[in-house]
């Protein structure tokens, strides 16, 4: 089995080029990651008394984690929602069974 191949991507994060190590094929997508973090942080500096880089790079690092966190919530209440229907739909199809058998 081949070894994945990483590539060197080169984003601007706080106004400065970095290079990243990443899977090929998944360059498009560190480079919108790297934009939404820069977005993030500029609006941290804009809504509030921040204007430092690693202050406002640390607020939108945590505001991301929270969403992901409560995204991972919903996810995990949805499931839960399907798995009650999903059993419910198969309980009926076995009574209906049942009451066909008879």
């Amino acid at each position: 089995m081949p070894a994945l191949q990483n590539q060197r991507v080169t984003v601007e994060l706080l106004g400065k080029e970095q290079q990243f190590a990443c899977p090929q094929g998944q360059e498009e997508a560190l480079i919108a990651a790297a934009k939404h973090l820069n977005d993030l942080v500029e609006q941290m500096k804009q809504r509030s008394t921040v204007r430092n880089d690693q202050k406002a790079l640390l607020m939108a690092a945590l505001n991301i984690s929270h969403e992901l966190l409560e995204m991972q919530k919903q996810q995990i209440t949805a499931q839960r929602q399907q798995d009650g229907l999903i059993d419910k739909l198969s309980s009926h199809l076995a009574e209906s069974n049942k009451k066909q058998a008879l």
